[in-house]
């Protein structure tokens, strides 16, 4: 009788945490869809409040702190919000959420060095001494805490191509990095349906501009 009674309680208890995980996986699997779709600040807005809503509800997961913190720091980063400094500290904030769940995370290190750009493209003649160490070191962590990781590269590639030559940018320096990140996503496979996969497109592009 008890052992039947353990194996109902077991059983209830599974099924209890498929049910949720299903859930979780429709609710990331939709936001990001959205995200992939937003063109709009209120449309980015709406995606950063639906993943931190979603944070909120499975407090044992990094992802949806993760995915807010990166729709605000693209926000800053396209000039999609007024106040790029304010918002870029709130994307911090909320990346430390996902990093208290996830030290030492690759892909929260590279969003930490989007976040950085956007405070230094604010002013960057006044803040390049501060900030652009700062990008360098956390892509330099991405890599790091996981070489196979495409993003850091292509990452460091885009901040390349988009910064003078006179100042050591341009193709030159960015091809071989954009290259390395192109081979890095041909055989990148991310842990789920869900987790990062964001960065070729932006990869190839900069390959075609760089021929």
């Amino acid at each position: 009788m008890m052992k039947q009674l353990f194996l109902a309680i077991c059983l209830l208890a599974t099924t209890i945490t498929f049910a949720q995980s299903e859930k979780y996986m429709n609710a990331m699997g939709n936001t990001l869809n959205e995200f992939k779709d937003a063109k709009t600040s209120e449309e980015f807005k709406a995606v950063a409040q639906k993943f931190e809503r979603i944070a909120e509800v499975d407090k044992d997961q990094w992802l949806p702190y993760y995915y807010a913190a990166l729709v605000k720091s693209i926000m800053c980063i396209t000039m999609l919000e007024k106040d790029v400094d304010g918002l870029a500290d709130n994307a911090n904030a909320t990346l430390d959420k996902a990093e208290a769940l996830s030290p030492n995370n690759s892909e929260i290190y590279c969003v930490r060095s989007l976040i950085a750009t956007a405070k230094l493209i604010v002013n960057p003649q006044a803040r390049y001494m501060e900030y652009g160490p700062m990008i360098d070191k956390f892509l330099e962590k991405a890599i790091a805490a996981d070489a196979s990781n495409p993003r850091p590269y292509y990452i460091q590639a885009s901040n390349l191509v988009n910064t003078p030559e006179q100042y050591g940018g341009g193709c030159s320096p960015a091809k071989p990095l954009a290259e390395k990140a192109l081979a890095l996503y041909n055989s990148f496979k991310p842990a789920s349906a869900i987790h990062p996969t964001w960065g070729k497109e932006t990869t190839e592009q900069i390959l075609n501009k760089c021929k």
